[in-house]
């Protein structure tokens, strides 16, 4: 496997990125993805907070104690992993985070992989999805890109500019991907705007250092709260009140989310307000 270490974008041709290693090294070590040449992108990738600039390669260790940004983004990086990993993970490598299903990290013939069917919706799924689980049943772990999105944050790459909402999709028949960056597209800064309060609720299985069973972030912006939620849908899911969740499509064993969302819901809209 080769290794590159660029100096400038101009450099970048080809291969995978690579920052932190906290989501990539795992992938690579346990054969889900292949690799020939590896491009870390530490020397390229802007670092630090700058207004409401966040340079891509901020770990969550520094944002999680960085006063110039929002509650929800803090506090979503702060309960997102052990201080290990958020010393080392980057906020561009957190946003790209592969789905924790069970079925994908053991490499079966899951939609996800190409498959023709989601092992997840007859086979154990307590942790998955009760929103758009029709196709695949995954449930996207990143709190922080939920809090990104409450936020109305908008990321800039090395080829365009677009809201942080728009960098994920649905997987389909069509289409297994569930971002939107193109081959050679690189996340290197998220400017957040300003907001009136904002504030990230979670719930997990263990008290510290899990991912979200439900993680709900409600932004008041403009006086209108914004609110999305991770752990709920194969991309972090907007919501734009409690009545929304009267929409979920739970899976029998993904029931008990739905109160639970509720609750957290509730309880950050009335914390914000």
């Amino acid at each position: 496997m080769e290794l590159l270490r660029p100096s400038d974008l101009s450099e970048l041709d080809g291969g995978v990125f690579l920052h932190g290693g906290t989501e990539l090294v795992p992938l690579l070590q346990d054969g889900l993805l292949k690799a020939e040449r590896l491009v870390d992108v530490r020397g390229v990738v802007p670092r630090g907070v700058e207004g409401g600039v966040i340079g891509a390669g901020t770990t969550l260790g520094e944002l999680e104690v960085e006063p110039g940004i929002p509650d929800a983004l803090r506090e979503a990086c702060r309960l997102a992993a052990s201080p290990q990993l958020r010393n080392m993970g980057s906020l561009g490598g957190n946003l790209l985070q592969a789905t924790r299903c069970w079925y994908w990290r053991l490499d079966y013939p899951c939609r996800l992989h190409g498959g023709d069917r989601c092992h997840a919706r007859d086979g154990e799924h307590r942790e998955h999805a009760i929103f758009a689980n029709d196709f695949c049943a995954s449930a996207h772990p990143s709190d922080v890109a939920a809090a990104l999105v409450a936020l109305g944050a908008r990321l800039r790459t090395n080829r365009r500019e677009f809201a942080v909402e728009e960098l994920y999709r649905l997987p389909d028949e069509a289409d297994r991907r569930t971002t939107t960056l193109e081959d050679g597209e690189l996340i290197l800064e998220v400017e957040v705007p300003a907001v009136d309060a904002s504030v990230y609720l979670k719930a997990m299985d263990r008290k510290r250092w899990s991912f979200p069973q439900v993680g709900v972030a409600v932004a008041l912006v403009g006086g209108e709260p914004r609110i999305a939620l991770a752990g709920v849908a194969p991309i972090p899911w907007r919501i734009s009140g409690v009545d929304d969740l009267e929409a979920a499509t739970p899976l029998p064993r993904t029931e008990w989310k739905l109160p639970l969302a509720r609750a957290l819901v509730q309880r950050a809209l009335a914390q914000i307000r």
